[in-house]
């Protein structure tokens, strides 16, 4: 028993519940803690009954009058979800329809629509309710004496009976008391003191003391017998409500007795999934796969770095070695440098022979040195403006390094994908997918239960299924794979086989072939026709007048008995086709009669 209490709690405050109510959800939830949320999601505050262990909810502290009366007030938890405490307050007829009351369930993690009248229209859980309390009685989980509420507070005993009807605990006097023996009130139910009383069954929500006698299978709602008669549910299966218990009940019984005689099953399942969990804390290959990935990218960008330098200061060490060449050439043009005194004393010389054979060599790098002079320029640029990086491209796919993601559920191209002799499957992957190393193709025959099938691996986008029964409807379905695994199967199409087994034959050209108007294939597969003068005048004959033109077209193979199967595909917009079986004798004489036959219409 007490390993159930995870069953008995509330979602929103995680304690057991009190005074549950069931959301159009099916979850159950303490009507003050949902009164609490909804206030918290800017609805207005409902009035919500005062604690059941509260002095307020005792007769004590009533006025002298109010403890003399036997029969305490109704319950004010089904006064309230009565109420209609999700309306707006003062709203006016004329004013249109209150907005939708929202409450966020935390188990569905989604926004449960309640309607406009909020907690008026979710229905006691009176079921819960007992459960609770006999867990409580069960565990001694807040185990308190109650008290006798009629009692005066000097005198007050404890409780030994209580009332369903009156929805109060006695004392053996008091109870004898407002229980007089020969009176209605005689007949009331006993039930053990409590300090929160229920209803004995749950009533409509909507049309007060009406008990719910009846269940929507379409709606899935309980129904009292006004409600059984509104428009809405006109048409819909709707079942007594003892019909629905044991039908549910039955259900639940037969669901509970499978999981306890599968017993070691689900151990089984518990021991796996132990160990899976246990491999997931200990399997640290993926991890050391991530640092060694890392590593590797760490490891190439610094040897880029190392090369990127040496190409860097080896740019620098040329440009300084000429810059540093053209200063010492401009050095040698100053007025006391090396090459001037050099000049000056070469002046000095008279003799004209030894002059001229030793002065032309300074006479020309005086006229490369004027030319430097006048048409100066840096021989090397200092900037290193062209050793920029971009890095963009590189940074985006940093940026988008992640993990590998199986391939998304391919898409069947259903234009391509036919059953003849053959089954021929087509599919594509989503634009947003990872790309597919191979597909794994499954086909069944339909009844075949998912993964009893057959698989194909291939590489490609399409495949070609043979060794097919007959008349018989295939499931096939594809999913891809690469190194993250496989991705999700797609949808499941359909494919019927042929009946009989498939004729193969091919176009005889030498019977029936006007090569003006038509032509066919190498593989004599199929036939096309040819513009031209003669089409259009064949066009013009067939939709002005009431013959048409015939191009009969005849296969290379002769059926002699037997059930075959064979199938021909048109163009839009093409000839009318025709396709069946002629007697020989049919086509020689159709052949020696002139084209243009009388009309079929």
């Amino acid at each position: 028993m007490k390993s159930m209490e995870q069953e008995l709690l509330c979602p929103v405050c995680k304690d057991i519940v009190k005074q549950p109510i069931v959301l159009p959800c099916l979850h159950s939830v303490c009507l003050m803690c949902a009164s609490e949320v909804l206030v918290q999601s800017g609805y207005p505050q409902p009035e919500l009954p005062p604690e059941p262990n509260s002095p307020a909810s005792t007769p004590n502290t009533r006025s002298p009058r109010q403890m003399r009366r036997p029969m305490p007030k109704s319950d004010r938890v089904d006064r309230l979800l009565r109420s209609g405490s999700g309306t707006y307050p003062g709203r006016r007829r004329k004013e249109g329809p209150p907005l939708v009351m929202l409450f966020p369930c935390a188990p569905c993690g989604r926004d449960v629509e309640l309607g406009e009248r909020g907690l008026a229209d979710c229905m006691r859980n009176l079921t819960l309710e007992r459960i609770v309390e006999r867990y409580r009685h069960t565990v001694s989980l807040g185990s308190v004496a109650v008290m006798c509420q009629f009692c005066k507070p000097p005198q007050a005993l404890e409780a030994t009976k209580g009332c369903a009807d009156c929805r109060a605990s006695f004392c053996n006097e008091c109870f004898k008391l407002y229980h007089p023996w020969g009176t209605p009130r005689a007949q009331h139910e006993h039930v053990q003191p409590t300090l929160n009383f229920r209803p004995k069954v749950l009533t409509c929500p909507e049309h007060d003391q009406e008990r719910l006698q009846f269940y929507c299978k379409s709606c899935q709602m309980l129904l009292c017998s006004l409600c059984k008669l509104r428009r809405i549910h006109t048409g819909h299966k709707i079942a007594p409500v003892t019909q629905a218990y044991q039908t549910l009940k039955d259900k639940i019984t037969k669901e509970l007795n499978f999981i306890l005689s599968n017993q070691e099953m689900v151990m089984t399942q518990i021991t796996q999934l132990e160990n899976a969990i246990t491999q997931t804390e200990v399997r640290v290959s993926a991890k050391e796969q991530l640092s060694h990935c890392m590593k590797e990218i760490m490891a190439l960008l610094t040897e880029r770095q190392t090369m990127l330098d040496q190409a860097l200061e080896s740019s620098r060490q040329r440009r300084t070695e000429a810059l540093a060449n053209q200063v010492a050439e401009k050095r040698s043009l100053l007025e006391h440098a090396g090459l001037m005194a050099f000049t000056q004393e070469l002046l000095k010389e008279n003799d004209p022979s030894s002059f001229v054979h030793a002065a032309r060599i300074t006479h020309n790098r005086l006229a490369q040195s004027i030319e430097s002079v006048q048409r100066f320029s840096l021989s090397a640029d200092p900037s290193f403006r062209h050793f920029q990086l971009d890095v963009s491209r590189e940074l985006k796919l940093l940026t988008d390094l992640n993990f590998i993601q199986a391939p998304l559920a391919p898409v069947i191209d259903t234009q391509r994908t036919l059953a003849y002799d053959q089954l021929f499957l087509c599919w594509r992957l989503p634009q947003d997918s990872t790309p597919a190393w191979h597909y794994s193709v499954e086909f069944r025959r339909r009844g075949v239960v998912p993964g009893g099938g057959r698989l194909e691996e291939v590489t490609g986008t399409c495949a070609v299924i043979d060794r097919l029964e007959m008349d018989s409807v295939y499931v096939l379905r594809v999913r891809g794979c690469n190194k993250a695994g496989f991705g999700e199967y797609s949808e499941e199409v359909y494919l019927h086989t042929p009946p009989a087994p498939v004729l193969n034959f091919y176009l005889d050209s030498r019977w029936g072939l006007h090569a003006d108007r038509l032509v066919l294939s190498k593989e004599q597969r199929c036939a096309r026709s040819v513009p031209g003068l003669s089409l259009l005048q064949a066009a013009d004959r067939a939709l002005t007048s009431c013959h048409l033109t015939a191009d009969l077209l005849v296969g290379d193979v002769a059926i002699t008995q037997g059930r075959h199967y064979w199938a021909c595909s048109v163009e839009p917009g093409s000839y009318l086709v025709k396709v069946g079986v002629g007697l020989e004798s049919k086509l020689q004489e159709w052949f020696h009669l002139p084209q243009d036959m009388a009309s079929p219409r």
